[in-house]
């Protein structure tokens, strides 16, 4: 990989540069993506975004700054995406510093702001080695999320098609999966979701978006997506707040299977929501679809319930009939809590470690 520090100035950085919004931020005569199409918006306060423009008219240095090159040769701005454009919005008269406005300033006050230095390492290299560096200087000011990070690594005409579907606030995939799915659409959050779904269970992430980095369309991603949310409200057709953030993606195998039937399904969910046993209510959705009962994480047995069989039996196993130490013994449903046994003292008997577990592995 190979890292270049330049110094860039803001006349040079400012120049074409132009905010269109949700269409993104460019500068640096069109060849820097200051805010790519659909990332988040311009996080900075009043008083941020002040102290940047105080800092440059003085002439002290800005923290250094971080730009990627691309397959085409243009740049994205990967750390100082603020501070970028706290000094482009000035120069352009978006704003006042003291109740002046850039075009306010004398001659030399303006060429002082447009001669102004900034520190700008340059990266070039590996899609692995530019990742696994971006991570390790995305340390201060507003930091990028993982999927953001992906997204300056594998850019091109992918991840921009995928943006228009996964990355704009009120867009596609948030009117169709706000319900179902957690984070921000313009934190990338919903296209990660989108990809954990879509991907093979041995690929990570980073794989499938390297292997799709110059497909001209995304439309693979949100056929995918939209499939998956249409399902999930077929089977469950009455929603449910827990229902948000399961992992939707991976229980669309067993969404598929046409032998569920929603109307058994939603007496079983009504049940175990109000059961008190079941403590991780969002795990309700995988048990039903799957039958492990690992995602109800079911409550467990008191200490005071666990000493009080323990006392009750005299410390003998109930199934090998053996005397042994309360530290050597667990505790037991003696009826099954999927047959409706509860968590309670009446319900608890303490078994040795040996025998308990064997039974767990029946």
């Amino acid at each position: 990989m190979k890292i270049d520090l330049k110094e860039i100035t803001v006349r040079d950085l400012v120049q074409d540069y132009h905010d269109d919004g949700e269409g993104g931020v460019r500068g640096y005569g069109g060849k820097l993506d200051i805010r790519p199409p659909f990332q988040r918006e311009f996080v900075y306060k009043d008083k941020q975004r002040d102290a940047v423009i105080d800092t440059i008219n003085k002439g002290f240095p800005l923290n250094v700054m971080y730009w990627a090159v691309r397959q085409d040769g243009t740049y994205e701005v990967i750390d100082g995406q603020q501070r970028t454009i706290s000094a482009a919005q000035y120069v352009e008269g978006d704003y006042s510093l003291d109740g002046l406005y850039f075009h306010n300033l004398q001659d030399d006050e303006q060429e002082l702001i447009l001669n102004y230095e900034l520190q700008v390492y340059v990266c070039k290299g590996t899609a692995s080695e530019k990742l696994a560096w971006f991570r390790i200087i995305n340390i201060a000011g507003e930091k990028l999320t993982d999927q953001e990070l992906r997204n300056a690594v594998y850019a091109g005409p992918w991840v921009s098609n995928a943006k228009k579907y996964f990355s704009k606030p009120q867009g596609p995939a948030y009117a169709v999966g706000n319900k179902y799915v957690k984070g921000s659409p313009i934190r990338q959050e919903y296209l990660e979701t989108a990809i954990q779904w879509i991907k093979d269970e041995d690929q990570t992430v980073e794989k499938y978006m390297a292997v799709h980095q110059h497909d001209r369309t995304a439309t693979a991603l949100w056929s995918h997506f939209r499939s998956v949310i249409d399902r999930v409200e077929a089977v469950f057709p009455k929603y449910r707040g827990p229902m948000k953030g399961v992992d939707w993606g991976g229980l669309y195998p067993h969404l598929k299977n046409e032998s569920l039937d929603p109307k058994a399904l939603e007496a079983k969910v009504a049940r175990l929501m109000m059961d008190d046993d079941v403590s991780k209510k969002a795990g309700i959705y995988p048990y039903l679809l799957t039958g492990e009962e690992k995602h109800l994480n079911i409550r467990a047995f008191t200490a005071a319930m666990k000493l009080a069989a323990f006392e009750r039996q005299k410390g003998v196993c109930k199934q090998c009939s053996k005397e042994f130490e309360m530290s050597d013994m667990e505790a037991d449903h003696i009826t099954p809590w999927s047959e409706d046994g509860k968590t309670n003292e009446e319900n608890c008997q303490m078994l040795c470690k040996h025998c308990n577990r064997r039974k767990s592995n029946k």
